[in-house]
């Protein structure tokens, strides 16, 4: 429709010191902001969002291998939307245009309503949160399933994180995250999990903060170190010890990170760091196929499960 951007209805939120803005495709964080400051990679208001960039991912975060599960004595098999690696990728609320059901200055609420189709044949109402305050902007997801038989379900968001000035590689990381997920290098296909520190601790070991450097990383984590609150935080800053946060609770024991490694030359190339809080492992629709446990939910009909995640400025 004439009038509206590409990225969808604008939802602008502003509390104290943060300002963000929402987009209704994908139900995508376009921008957050603390005094002025980027704590995210934006996009423009008027643009198609760079890959999944901010965006709700329901019911499924990260990778079906293939596209192909078993759920329930019956095959399944989803569109592929990573076709370079030939996986179904983060879900099928990404490109929803999600309806505004609540308004305030400080929140919104958006839901979408995931259809049965082909490869997920259950109907679920997905509604988020965003909420900010003067602890940052708390996204909550709940889904209802709709359906008459058990739906699997995962969720997660996926931000990229910002710092500060400079890149990806000037920014030091504190992931207090012990256990690995180990993939193909090709494909990114899980293969089995493992202590981060005896895979390549140079490469994935940040229970100690450091600088992340060249390291390329595109990996899952669990084996979170909770506080006494039980939550977990995963903190990147800058040389000043100026920084974002992200935290989340038990609902999450999985954690995505990734560094962004596009084609150099790319503007979002190392701009920020994906942190994705995640109920659920890559490929946890083929759970069974897996020694560990992937976090699997299945919501039994007319149920619901939630998760919920903080993004907060450091300094």
């Amino acid at each position: 429709m004439a009038g509206i951007p590409l990225s969808g209805t604008q939802h602008i939120l502003r509390s104290g010191e943060y300002e963000a803005a929402v987009a209704s495709v994908g139900a995508s964080l376009r921008t957050l902001r603390f005094r002025g400051r980027d704590l995210v990679v934006p996009y423009a208001c008027d643009q198609v969002r760079p890959a999944y960039r901010g965006a709700t991912l329901v019911p499924w975060p990260n990778r079906v291998v293939e596209g192909r599960y078993a759920f329930a004595g019956a095959e399944h098999r989803l569109a592929l939307t990573e076709p370079v690696r030939g996986h179904a990728l983060h879900g099928l609320g990404t490109w929803l245009d999600w309806e505004a059901v609540g308004k305030d200055a400080d929140q919104v609420t958006l839901e979408g309503v995931v259809q049965p189709q082909a490869g997920y044949p259950w109907r679920l109402t997905v509604r988020t949160v965003f909420a900010l305050a003067a602890n940052g902007l708390t996204q909550t997801v709940t889904a209802v399933n709709e359906s008459s038989d058990p739906a699997p379900f995962g969720t997660g968001p996926h931000p990229y994180l910002v710092a500060g000035t400079g890149t990806v590689d000037d920014w030091m990381l504190d992931l207090p995250a012990s256990d690995l997920l180990e993939v193909t290098p090709d494909r990114l296909a899980p293969t089995g999990l493992a202590p981060a520190a005896a895979v390549d601790a140079e490469r994935f070991d940040y229970r100690t903060p450091r600088r992340i450097g060249t390291a390329e990383i595109d990996h899952a984590y669990t084996g979170l170190v909770r506080g006494a609150d039980g939550l977990a935080t995963v903190r990147l800053t800058d040389d000043t010890g100026s920084g974002v946060a992200m935290i989340w609770d038990a609902a999450c024991p999985w954690v995505q990170i990734h560094t962004a490694d596009l084609t150099p030359g790319d503007p979002g190339h190392r701009a920020g760091l994906a942190v994705e809080p995640m109920t659920c492992a890559p490929d946890a629709f083929n759970a069974d196929a897996y020694p560990y446990d992937a976090g699997l939910r299945v919501i039994e009909p007319g149920a619901s499960v939630s998760a919920s995640w903080r993004i907060a400025a450091i300094g």
